[in-house]
């Protein structure tokens, strides 16, 4: 404590309605302390909210019109009175005064007739007690601020390795462009609709949304394992390649595990980055990959993914294809319900479909909104 240096004296508010105890208070601190004085609560309070408001507070109980324990009981309400160090002195001398005093937040007590030196003591005792308080809050809510801060810029730095890492497998097709942002937006407005619906509830909280948001990138990381003579094959692809187009979902899912295990503990970001990568070309039927699941035992991270996925897929251009119209595009997904999507995600997909619209054409490629339509077979098996 002796480290605790003051560069100004401290303000003493004594508040009593005696004449003689201000008076005499007043002679007992002035040397030490700056006083300022009040002869009831009222005027106290506005002593308290003034620009300068005191380092410590004498306050007397028995007074006319609020009295001290009103005083003090909103004095510690306000967050901006409530860190100023309350001492009732009073001729109130009972246990239960002291104790009520106490509980109201104040931090001593001293009975009248005082003893000049104890009160001296306390109030040097307690002005210290209270500077060091002061100095740690301060220096908690500095290490809080920078604990924020280094936390953002963790979670900048990871959001942007993410798209960089996601942005590897869509640049080797140049007409791929935007589609992670445009997927990561989709997935994010299609859980925010469900997150009410009694079947996704439990698991579409704002933080799994978030995780959803930040994941979702990375469904096609595992295409950086598949050659561009397949990726970029301008026709139809043999079922051979077909077959090495669909591993591009273990590929995924294999590369993120293997980042998880060199980190050397869970990522819980990462797990759902792996279950997107794995399961989002899995059906509603049964009939999808790369495990044939169905309903549902695909997980909902993966079905959401689906839904954004094959919207985009089909309102954008490839080597293979032109871009269909939005409204095509809704219709092939309605006949797709409960086949190869799961119905209540349809359904709540054709409810916010203006918004889908709205994110494709906020990060639009070039070229794109061209309608085709003839029937859609996407290279990796989407419908």
């Amino acid at each position: 404590m002796d480290e605790l240096q003051f560069d100004r004296k401290a303000t003493i508010l004594v508040v009593d309605d005696t004449p003689g105890i201000l008076s005499l208070m007043n002679s007992l601190l002035g040397d030490d302390y700056k006083v300022k004085i009040a002869n009831g609560g009222e005027k106290a309070l506005k002593i308290v909210a003034s620009d300068s408001p005191p380092d410590l507070i004498l306050l007397d109980i028995m007074m006319p019109g609020l009295d001290g324990y009103e005083v003090c009981r909103r004095l510690k309400h306000d967050p901006k009175t409530m860190n100023i160090p309350v001492i009732f002195f009073s001729g109130m001398s009972e246990m239960e005064d002291e104790k009520k005093g106490l509980e109201l937040g104040a931090v001593d007590y001293i009975t009248k007739p005082i003893s000049p030196p104890i009160v001296m003591a306390r109030i040097k005792n307690h002005l210290a007690l209270n500077a060091m308080h002061n100095f740690l809050r301060d220096k908690n809510d500095f290490l809080e601020s920078e604990v924020a801060k280094r936390t953002r810029e963790v979670m900048a730095i990871q959001d942007v390795t993410i798209l960089v890492l996601a942005s590897l497998a869509e640049t080797r097709d140049s007409e791929t462009g935007r589609h992670i942002r445009r997927t990561q937006f989709y997935v994010k407005a299609l859980a925010e609709k469900l997150r009410d619906h009694p079947r996704f509830a439990w698991f579409l909280t704002d933080a799994n949304i978030n995780m959803l948001y930040k994941s979702a990138p990375l469904h096609d990381i595992g295409k950086v394992g598949i050659s561009d003579r397949i990726l970029l094959k301008p026709g139809r692809l043999d079922p051979h390649e077909f077959e090495i187009m669909k591993t591009h979902t273990t590929l995924g899912y294999d590369a993120i595990e293997h980042a998880e295990k060199l980190l050397g503990t869970n990522v819980e970001f990462l797990s759902c980055a792996k279950t997107i990568a794995l399961s989002h070309q899995e059906k509603w039927d049964g009939t999808g990959y790369p495990q044939g699941l169905a309903g549902d035992d695909i997980p909902i991270a993966a079905r959401l993914m689906a839904v954004a996925d094959v919207y985009d897929a089909l309102i954008s251009r490839r080597v293979y294809k032109e871009a269909m119209s939005h409204e095509r595009a809704v219709q092939i997904m309605i006949e797709n319900r409960g086949t190869h999507f799961d119905a209540d995600m349809i359904d709540a997909f054709v409810e916010i479909q203006d918004e889908f619209r709205a994110i494709a054409q906020r990060f639009a490629d070039s070229d794109e909104g061209m309608d085709q339509q003839t029937p859609y077979l996407a290279q990796d098996g989407c419908v």
